[in-house]
């Protein structure tokens, strides 16, 4: 979780230790931390594309934001919050929630009062699961849309049908288009008798980061690693451990394909395929 790194990073920089992470608040390569480094986007790379989504695809002239109020909640509701506003679409209702909550029948009761053209949801994956259920339970019909933790493998498990329909970004997700992540999936699934969510992606090709910077080096030497991280791309044909081409910035932000993706009869199911930045 973002609110874990935000306590571990200034302790890896002090030792000249690279850490890389899963945590995608925005506010995590912005502080000038030159040792982090993500595996999946930051708020401020996904939230433009989903807000964008959201105005140009859905056509929604009013939102509803609905948002966990941790360190991961906070970010990515003041980015999304931001774009909306910035392309025309109202926020109607603007609701925080806690982490580990277990009743969502009165946010949801707001979000019907406010009858949005649309719906955000940005919650940890096992509330997520649940606001689904209230929401299906309550009858709401406006489109939903999140973010990996809306839309991934556990949330779909936990949620059953209720989690059909909704909608959400992800940076990584193993019903991909991509060749290499369909073969990782197959042997993992193989392997641990379950279909990994985004969380194994990013474990997997975490490693690989290593292996590819080290062998750029071709030495190991932890103080050198993240100035040579820093700007590199890494390609899938080169080192298929990464799953596909990706890039580091000078903040130790990711740059790579992402998808747009519908939950359909209990399945991710890629609608569109986004490109790198650069």
């Amino acid at each position: 979780y973002s609110g874990s790194v935000k306590v571990t990073a200034p302790l890896a920089a002090e030792a000249g230790i690279a850490q890389i992470m899963g945590g995608e608040a925005a506010e995590l390569t912005q502080a000038g931390n030159k040792f982090l480094f993500r595996t999946s986007f930051g708020q401020q790379s996904s939230m433009p594309k989903v807000a964008k989504y959201i105005h140009d695809d859905m056509k929604a002239k009013t939102v509803a934001v609905v948002w966990v109020n941790n360190d991961f909640g906070r970010g990515g509701r003041d980015v999304v919050i931001k774009e909306l506003e910035r392309l025309g679409s109202k926020v109607v209702a603007d609701l925080s929630t806690e982490a580990g909550q277990a009743d969502f029948a009165a946010d949801v009761g707001k979000i019907k009062a406010a009858n949005p053209d649309a719906v955000f949801v940005y919650l940890n994956e096992e509330e997520s699961a649940r606001i689904l259920k209230e929401l299906k339970r309550q009858g709401v019909t406006a489109p939903l849309m999140g973010e990996t933790t809306l839309i991934g493998q556990k949330v779909i498990e936990l949620a059953g049908d209720a989690a059909n329909g909704a909608r959400g970004h992800v940076g990584l997700t193993t019903d991909a288009p991509v060749d290499l992540i369909k073969a990782f999936r197959e042997k993992f699934s193989k392997k641990y008798n379950y279909v990994p969510d985004h969380n194994g992606l990013k474990g997997y090709l975490a490693v690989y980061m290593v292996k590819a910077t080290t062998e750029k080096m071709g030495k190991v030497d932890s103080k050198a690693f993240a100035d040579t991280l820093h700007g590199l791309t890494i390609k899938a044909a080169d080192e298929p451990g990464i799953l596909m081409d990706v890039t580091f910035s000078d903040t130790g932000d990711i740059d790579r394909q992402s998808f747009l993706v519908e939950v359909v009869e209990g399945k991710q199911v890629v609608k569109q395929v986004l490109p790198k930045v650069k």
